[in-house]
């Protein structure tokens, strides 16, 4: 069945990371194998180095990454596992990992970047309120919902930060973009338009594909890292 064909839905990017074939002979740029998803502009790959240091000298668009096992250090910014940061688009960088190092990449091709330097996430940055979902999609009380973003693409489309939420249940909605999160705090559970549905917890990182019809479910509160390719529709 093709990428194209097959139903958009939530996916597991851990158990991604522990199937995929490792390619791990080269430098940060090329040691990946890329997630399969409709062709696009934002792609996801795992970053497979067993130890080593390099330069690269620019990237063809900006980037979240985030270190699964491992540490990596990119610039002057040390990532060790858990943690994520943005690296935008032709920024210059020395990069050294640890042994058995990986690492999620979240690319977005872009020309034109909003950053000089590598821009870590910063987990502890203060939230302010944020829009909650919209009442319509609601079954329950309306959530009280924070964000703090620490990267906007030069054009509006890639946005990563941090987000919070108490308690709520969300009944299937088409998302209009590709989001990576990572579960800082509690859990939430997805479900598909097939049925399909899976629980994600505190440490898991997971991918909602663009156009997924998907549910979400969380009785408990929830803080997340997230890195958003919201394309423009016309």
């Amino acid at each position: 069945m093709s990428v194209e064909a097959k139903v958009r839905s939530f996916i597991d990017l851990r158990a991604f990371a522990a199937d995929a074939g490792v390619n791990d002979t080269g430098d940060y740029a090329t040691a990946r194998t890329a997630l399969p998803l409709a062709d696009g502009p934002c792609g996801v790959d795992l970053v497979a180095l067993d130890g080593g240091r390099g330069s690269v000298t620019g990237l063809p668009g900006d980037e979240f990454v985030i270190v699964l096992e491992g540490s990596l250090r990119i610039g002057d910014t040390t990532l060790d596992a858990g943690r994520s940061a943005v690296i935008p688009m032709g920024v210059a960088f020395d990069w050294e990992a640890a042994p058995a190092t990986r690492a999620l990449a979240m690319r977005y091709a872009i020309e034109t970047p909003a950053a000089d330097a590598v821009v870590p996430i910063d987990e502890a940055a203060e939230l302010t309120p944020s829009n909650p979902p919209l009442a319509e999609l609601l079954v329950g009380p309306t959530p009280s919902c924070r964000n703090h973003t620490d990267y906007l693409s030069s054009d509006g489309v890639f946005i990563c930060g941090t987000w919070d939420s108490t308690p709520y249940h969300r009944i299937a909605m088409r998302y209009r973009h590709h989001e990576l999160m990572h579960l800082l705090d509690g859990s939430v559970t997805f479900t598909d338009e097939t049925g399909a549905s899976q629980t994600f917890s505190t440490g898991d990182v997971f991918l909602l594909e663009h156009a997924a019809q998907c549910a979400w479910d969380s009785q408990v509160h929830v803080k997340k890292v997230y890195a958003i390719w919201r394309p423009v529709v016309a």
